[in-house]
């Protein structure tokens, strides 16, 4: 067998190295798709057909030309117009109600069988708890048959009021939801299916379905993961050219030997995605409305705690993976960091840039009427004294020139694909719906 220069160790606390080959990636790593369903995916990952209102659609929050986000700390759901920082929150009856709580997560290499599980507090997860394959927040009513986790996860956004599905009373799918979790997705499933274009492609492409009539929720979020499984694998960065055999630049592999030892960082970032998917407390900054329990008298975000109950998980956020990091700013749970210099720095000093924080650091459209809570969390004392009490991460002392290596490092995990914008679909023109494509 060749020698390879490239094995290292992957953190200061690890017993032993471990291979390269541990951390690449390619395509056999992800869960299979077909190609004809995923055409399908692309199509309704755009149509605003399956909001409740159809003026929202999963691209607009989870756009090609965003890094598969939308570029906000704190998205504009249901209600909003535009895309990206040029996204409004409304006017009149259909401005928003809400901020959406967290930042849009990013949607690379998604289908990879690691995962098994997703959200910023992992309130969905690989068990059979409810005996339909997942720890949800539809528990047993979550439809069985659903392939993976990101097509568990696909049904979701749809059914949530400040993201999809609306408010009550304002259209069939938000009346649903408020009934029952499972009630919305039959009505979404008919909207689709009784569109002739999408009628014929199911039946196509899937081989449970002769007739338009049988297309439901599990078609749908089938299809959807599909695309977003094949359509934003990225394994071709400087780092994948690294592991084989190609050098790093200069200031990227300084990068990679402090990311691997002196700085920690895998620790927690660790593994072909850079994830232990597991749950820290970062003691970020806070602000916007918070993703309340119905109990929660004030606009905070306890994090995992929301979905495990256990104390201990206060605060708690899981693990971003790395790969294209840079192509998927603001960061943090809350999109709190508009760069990734900050976010690094955040990690060695949290109390002190915590505290020098500016409220314009957050990216958070107009909504004046919205204003008024958007940072009030931060005026409660005993909360804030109780954030900045559980954390993690120890504070480090790395120079200026280490957190430029460090970060030209993380931008060594860009993909050339992504970088370049280069898809496998890509945006599509139109959609069968007839409503409009946000670009």
């Amino acid at each position: 067998m060749k020698y390879r220069p490239h094995v290292f160790a992957l953190s200061l606390f690890c017993a032993s190295p471990v291979a390269a080959d541990t951390l690449a990636v390619g395509p056999q790593d992800f869960h299979p798709f077909e190609p004809d369903q995923a055409a399908i995916g692309q199509l309704l990952f755009y149509d605003k057909v399956l909001s409740g209102n159809q003026n929202i659609s999963c691209g607009t929050c989870h756009h090609h030309d965003l890094g598969t986000g939308d570029g906000l700390s704190l998205g504009v759901g249901e209600g909003g117009t535009g895309l990206g920082d040029q996204r409004m929150a409304g006017l009149g009856d259909d401005a928003i109600r809400k901020r959406i709580p967290r930042n849009a997560p990013p949607l690379w290499n998604l289908g990879h069988r690691d995962i098994t599980v997703l959200f910023h507090d992992g309130r969905l997860s690989v068990s059979n708890i409810y005996q339909n394959g997942f720890n949800s927040p539809a528990e047993e009513w979550l439809p069985q048959g659903l392939p993976n986790i990101l097509a568990a996860q696909a049904v979701f956004p749809m059914t949530a009021q400040f993201e999809m599905a609306g408010n009550p009373k304002e259209n069939e799918v938000a009346g649903a939801v408020h009934d029952r979790i499972d009630a919305a997705w039959p009505i979404i499933a008919k909207r689709v299916r009784v569109i002739p274009e999408y009628g014929d492609m199911f039946v196509g492409a899937f081989d449970d379905i002769d007739d338009p009539t049988q297309v439901d929720i599990t078609h749908i979020a089938t299809a959807l993961s599909a695309f977003i499984n094949s359509e934003f694998q990225s394994f071709d960065s400087p780092w994948d050219a690294y592991l084989a055999g190609t050098p790093l630049p200069d200031d990227a592999d300084r990068g990679r030997d402090l990311f691997f030892g002196k700085g920690q960082c895998s620790t927690c970032h660790s593994g072909a995605l850079f994830s232990d998917q597991s749950f820290h407390a970062l003691g970020l900054p806070a602000f916007g409305p918070g993703r309340t329990r119905r109990f929660d008298p004030i606009p905070r975000d306890v994090g995992r705690m929301g979905e495990s109950d256990v104390l201990e998980d206060a605060y708690r956020f899981r693990t971003p993976m790395l790969r294209n990091v840079a192509l998927t700013a603001p960061y943090g749970h809350n999109g709190a960091y508009p760069t990734l210099q900050d976010m690094i720095r955040h990690h060695l000093d949290p109390a002190g840039t915590r505290a020098a924080w500016s409220r314009d650091d957050a990216k958070l459209p107009a909504a004046p009427w919205l204003e008024k809570i958007d940072f009030v969390i931060q005026s409660d004392r005993r909360e804030m004294a109780r954030q900045a009490a559980r954390l993690d991460i120890t504070p480090l002392r790395l120079t200026d020139a280490d957190v430029a290596d460090l970060e030209a490092f993380l931008n060594s995990l860009t993909g050339v694909s992504a970088a370049a914008g280069a898809f496998r679909l890509g945006v599509p023109d139109a959609v069968p719906s007839g409503l409009p494509v946000d670009r």
